[in-house]
């Protein structure tokens, strides 16, 4: 018996999904990823299960809110909408009423190249915030009443700094014993926040 999925993702531990679970009665399941987008969707915690899903033939349709759920970097979103398209899984995102194939199970040319826009635009989205953010930082370090950087005494201790929720996730994680690459790129975090943290344990 196949089963329809609904899958959501948020950047973070302390964001909710409730915008992106739309009439989630209407669906056999909900999979839910906290972690960045830039990870590929079937890398994430929740994403590999969702793949062991399709892999055994057990999903019908996946529904997605928008197609920046799914991935930061077009080639991911691609290459995600590739696989479930080679096993006959229709992809359909919400908000943007999009379907990666037909009623017959054939791939909508139409819906192929509006996602293919829609994930450029993602991507582009993502370049520019971060691009946006560098330069910010550089504006206000011209001028020293805005970036002061860390005041002198103000270091968190460990209890404080471990129990921020991202890095109490990358501390369970380690404990389970999950490389630092790993960790970084399941929380979202750096890799130097995840050798900050190692060093508590």
């Amino acid at each position: 018996m196949s089963i329809t999925i609904l899958y959501t993702r948020v950047s973070s531990v302390d964001q909710k999904t409730d915008r992106q679970r739309v009439k989630e009665d209407d669906f056999d399941k909900v999979i839910e990823d906290k972690c960045s987008g830039a990870i590929p969707i079937f890398e994430r915690p929740e994403g590999s299960i969702l793949k062991t899903l399709i892999d055994r033939q057990l999903i019908k349709s996946i529904s997605v809110w928008q197609i920046d759920r799914c991935g930061r970097d077009l080639r991911d979103i691609i290459n995600f909408i590739h696989y479930t398209t080679e096993r006959g899984i229709p992809v359909n995102f919400l908000s943007q009423g999009l379907c990666t194939l037909n009623e017959d199970k054939e791939e909508n040319p139409i819906s192929k190249m509006i996602i293919s826009i829609l994930g450029v635009v993602a991507e582009m989205e993502r370049k520019l915030s971060k691009e946006r953010q560098r330069e910010g930082i550089e504006l206000a370090k011209l001028d020293p009443t805005k970036y002061l950087g860390r005041k002198l005494g103000s270091n968190e201790g460990p209890i404080k700094f471990l129990s921020k929720p991202q890095n109490k996730k990358a501390l369970d994680l380690l404990k389970k014993g999950y490389k630092n690459i790993e960790v970084a790129k399941i929380t979202g975090l750096h890799v130097n926040t995840i050798t900050k943290v190692k060093r508590h344990l």
